[in-house]
């Protein structure tokens, strides 16, 4: 099983991705990178996705109460965000700790040479599997 290192290298080999990050989305500070920043500081890229995806995981139109739905599962009610630009893919996917699932792993496809979907894939297994040290 990965640790972070390994888990952003992983990500960084999906064709098109530019960079990778994984972010605690409760402080908005990011706990590993690889690649480049959409801005040129990661740390900067890592809190404004942390606001992203705070909102989705908290805003009841997003996430509504597991309770609600029928369910008494544990961890994170979104899996993922996809941001479109003109010139890339912004994908986030939560990951579920043995703690707060307060993290996300933030990848960043240029949108010529990206593949949305296999990212996707690729970015469920990764958080799947990641081993938080």
């Amino acid at each position: 099983m990965p640790g972070i290192d390994e888990c952003l290298l992983e990500a960084m080999a999906l064709p098109g991705a530019r960079g990778a990050a994984l972010v605690d989305w409760s402080s908005g500070l990011a706990l590993g990178t690889a690649g480049d920043s959409p801005v040129g500081d990661h740390e900067t890229t890592a809190a404004e996705t942390a606001e992203l995806a705070r909102a989705a995981a908290e805003y009841e139109s997003f996430a509504p109460a597991v309770a609600a739905l029928g369910g008494d599962e544990a961890g994170p009610p979104v899996e993922d965000l996809i941001v479109t630009t003109r010139t890339g893919y912004h994908v986030l996917r939560f990951v579920e700790t043995s703690f707060d699932s307060s993290v996300f792993l933030h990848l960043w496809l240029d949108r010529a040479d990206g593949n949305l979907a296999l990212a996707r894939h690729r970015l469920r297994a990764l958080a799947e599997g990641l081993v938080l040290r």
